[in-house]
């Protein structure tokens, strides 16, 4: 007889396709007042009414690669990609642009510079885990539901023995991710136009 090994309670989980919609509104709520997506779309209403489509487009990728977790009560959510995944989506940069642009309009130029910036900075080596998204419902913040889901993923990543790389666009997720053992390296990304910064941040396997 089969038998199935289930997560244990406050375990992450992968979600269901079917859960994609509430994910991006979850995504879009949490980055709505994010300094990087306020200079990507400046304008609060047209802000709120885009960033959904955006995130969909950005769970659909993570999907794809096996790399979006969430808490069994679904009020956090962590994107990311395996080891080899992002040279993978950087090939694909037709492709992606034209999803971006059509959930973006006029605003997808402003979402390739970032792109562009995150590209030159992206360690190439060694292997390692990408976490590019984590949000969580703002009633259920500082219970640890985040920590839950990077601690797991760091824990996949010591499992195989290879990093974790991150960029924080604020101050609490840096200090979220400074929990799990990330650490500033390299360049802060600054955007033009006196715009935001992101911390790139690393981890190496223990």
């Amino acid at each position: 007889m089969t038998t199935i090994d289930r997560p244990p309670p406050g375990a992450p989980r992968r979600p269901a396709r079917s859960d994609t919609d509430a994910l991006a509104t979850l995504l879009a709520e949490a980055f709505h007042d994010d300094p990087l997506t306020r200079w990507i779309i400046p304008d609060g209403w047209r802000r709120a009414e885009l960033l959904p489509g955006l995130f969909r487009v950005f769970i659909d990728i993570s999907s794809e690669y096996d790399g979006v977790a969430t808490t069994p009560c679904g009020d956090a959510v962590m994107l990311f990609l395996p080891p080899g995944a992002s040279k993978d989506v950087d090939q694909r940069g037709e492709e992606l642009g034209q999803r971006f642009a059509a959930a973006l309009g006029d605003h997808a130029e402003a979402l390739g510079t970032i792109a562009r910036l995150q590209a030159e900075h992206h360690p190439a080596e060694p292997a390692h885990f990408y976490a590019s998204f984590a949000a969580v419902r703002p009633s259920r913040q500082r219970r640890g539901l985040l920590s839950g889901l990077l601690d797991e993923l760091a824990a996949r990543a010591d499992r195989e023995g290879v990093g974790a790389y991150a960029e924080a666009s604020s101050p609490g997720g840096e200090a979220l991710c400074r929990q799990v053992g990330f650490a500033p390296v390299g360049d802060t990304i600054v955007l033009p136009d006196s715009g935001p910064s992101l911390r790139p941040l690393w981890r190496d396997p223990r």
